[in-house]
């Protein structure tokens, strides 16, 4: 909690400007994040996250907790992710003119660093069994930025689903339970963040006697995951046709970045205590409940293939949206969809991987209209390549070093929608046609130990 008392004159106006800005300019808050819109690390990029749940790197931590066990080394990884929108709204006519210049509604970009830790913890206790932890810390602008946060209606539109996340973390671990049979658990952790503001001020805007205090706490969801080796489970330590064969199953419980801001603001002589009430509750950056089975086959040392299924369930922000002072009043109906992932790895040397995979991802969205806020979205074809390099004897360091690159390219489908305000003297006061494409890269270095 920070108190600030007395704040400089002029502040409730200055207030008041950022409070109206982030409700009534055309920004673009996201209900979607890093992770599930694009993948964490290269290797979940390149494959569109169809291997993200046998990926024996940290970022299974996220995706199937239980298959930090496939690789037994302690890692570091460093990486980035940048993602570049091109999304388009091109004016149909309607009642009112065009609310943009050209035909772009967002170019905005997403860059975000990540930071990895992955480690044995037997090591540490009294267990012979191996128990392996990992942490994930990602921050937006390469670390420039971590509590960025936006809700806001917009008369222009704005997309739903891309946008930035200021802070990702990730903690938690994995053990194989049985022989063939290994699970996982960790907490994605969000924030709550509450704000009250409590000052006196005269019609010019000159204030004083003013509190200001801010809260954030944690909010964890749970992410469980297991994997089932085939190979184990049936033939044990023999050869036989089940050997490569693994399926897995995930949960990732629902997140939300969600703020609320409390203010009263009284005028001596015209406006008394307890003053002129200003009530925010909204939230950003939602994720729902996602279920996940995927199926990987290895045929040999040098290929694998694997197919992920995602269902999730979007129309229980519905409800969420009820509670959201900024889009109650847009009427906005979502759908659960289902999201198939299919991706292949093949090392082409020695010591390097290449990777690619497809997705399709359905839109959640059903409204064609939302008032004020004008949300956006289509279908989208993803697809992904990229890969990997493992250099056995970097120069200074004693054990092996991999490098990976990952390419990412959301194709949108067109759609219509119409914009409604109730601002505007019609509804729809103007009908427009949305589609666009984004291209995202990411990279990272990995030291074992």
């Amino acid at each position: 909690m920070f108190g600030l008392s007395p704040l400089r004159r002029g502040g409730i106006a200055a207030l008041s400007l950022s409070v109206a800005a982030s409700i009534a300019a055309p920004a673009f808050a996201a209900m979607g994040n890093t992770a599930s819109s694009y993948g964490l690390f290269p290797g979940d990029v390149a494959s569109a996250q169809a291997l993200s749940m046998f990926n024996p790197q940290a970022s299974s931590l996220y995706y199937n907790p239980s298959y930090l066990i496939k690789d037994p080394r302690g890692e570091l990884t460093i990486g980035f992710l940048h993602a570049e929108q091109e999304l388009d709204g091109r004016s149909l006519g309607g009642a009112a003119p065009a609310t943009r210049d050209g035909n772009l509604l967002d170019d905005s970009r997403s860059q975000q660093q990540l930071i990895a830790l992955k480690t044995d913890l037997s090591s540490i206790t009294k267990f012979e069994h191996p128990i392996y932890f990992a942490i994930i810390a990602g921050v937006e602008k390469y670390g420039k930025e971590m509590l960025s946060f936006n809700s806001s209606t917009s008369m222009g539109g704005q997309y739903m689903e891309y946008g930035r996340q200021p802070l990702f973390l990730n903690i938690g671990g994995g053990t194989e339970l049985l022989h063939g049979i290994a699970v996982g658990a960790s907490a994605h952790v969000s924030l709550r963040s509450d704000a009250k503001l409590v000052a006196s001020s005269n019609l010019a805007g000159e204030t004083q006697y003013e509190t200001l205090e801010v809260n954030a706490k944690p909010v964890i969801r749970p992410v469980l995951g297991v994997t089932l080796d085939w190979g184990k489970l049936i033939c044990g330590k023999g050869d036989c046709i089940t050997n490569g064969l693994e399926t897995a199953f995930a949960f990732r419980g629902h997140t939300e970045a969600r703020t609320s801001v409390d203010s009263r603001i009284t005028i001596p002589g015209t406006v008394p205590s307890p003053g002129i009430a200003l009530l925010i509750d909204t939230v950003d950056s939602y994720q729902p409940d996602i279920y996940s089975a995927g199926v990987q086959y290895r045929f040999n040392d040098r290929l694998r293939a694997g197919v992920t299924v995602e269902r999730q369930n979007w129309s229980d922000l519905m409800e969420v949206l009820e509670d959201d002072t900024v889009k109650d009043q847009a009427d906005i109906h979502f759908k659960d969809i289902t999201v198939p992932r299919v991706g292949v790895e093949w090392s082409a040397l020695k010591n390097v991987n290449l990777t690619a995979g497809v997705a399709f991802r359905e839109s959640p969205l059903e409204s064609d209209r939302s008032l004020d806020v004008n949300y956006l979205d289509a279908d989208k074809t993803i697809y992904g390549v990229g890969g990997s390099w493992t250099i056995e004897r970097p120069p200074i360091l004693a054990y092996p070093m991999r490098v990976d690159f990952g390419y990412q390219f959301h194709d949108i489908d067109q759609r219509k929608f119409d914009l409604t305000s109730d601002r505007a003297p019609v509804n729809p006061y103007e009908t427009i046609e949305t589609g666009g494409e984004v291209h995202v890269f990411s990279g990272s270095v990995t030291l074992k130990f």
